[in-house]
């Protein structure tokens, strides 16, 4: 008997690789179209500029002009400026910082039974719960340890993750509380 009710568990949530997911707390932000930037040079404000990243990825900057920002970390293009900058400013202490002033690209979706779904953004990473939390709770319509995260993979496509949701909260499974990725979408059915 009890083969058998592990047998019906197992066809209902299929076995996923939690771990093998890509958590993007554990690096640096990456830069996205909408996300706005702080480029400060020490000693020259008419250099210091707060900018917005533009739909193709850029950003102007006085003497360098456009900038590609988008899929950049505020590391990488903060050398990079400086590195360009050098050619102009000659002092040394000409120190360049780039500093994340809004997060406006990472935007993730919750829809189905859930009280208020829609199209969501945060200024740090959210969490499967916390998505969950921002549309208002599962409805009393929905089937919570059903729960999917739809993902685009660059290199397998559409991917979808099972959650349960009623897991997470009992404490039985928190390694399905996933780092939601810019672009996904939470759906409860």
């Amino acid at each position: 008997m009890v083969p058998a009710s592990l047998a019906a568990c197992t066809a209902a949530h299929p076995y996923f690789d939690y771990a093998s997911e890509p958590d993007p707390r554990r690096q640096e932000f990456v830069l996205g179209p909408a996300d706005v930037l702080k480029v400060n040079v020490w000693k020259n404000a008419e250099l210091s500029v707060e900018a917005t990243i533009r739909p193709d990825g850029t950003i102007s900057l006085p003497l360098l002009g456009e900038i590609r920002a988008a899929g950049r970390t505020p590391r990488e293009l903060q050398a990079d400026i400086a590195q360009k900058l050098a050619a102009f400013v000659k002092d040394e202490s000409a120190t360049v910082t780039v500093t994340v002033a809004a997060i406006n690209s990472y935007r993730f979706v919750v829809v189905g039974n859930v009280e208020h779904g829609g199209s969501f953004t945060s200024n740090h990473y959210t969490t499967v719960t916390e998505a969950i939390a921002l549309a208002g709770g599962p409805n009393r319509f929905a089937d919570a340890d059903q729960m999917v995260i739809i993902r685009q993979d660059p290199k397998q496509g559409i991917k979808r993750i099972p959650i349960d949701y009623t897991a997470i909260l009992n404490g039985s499974r928190p390694d399905e509380n996933l780092a939601l990725l810019p672009g996904d979408t939470v759906y409860v059915p």
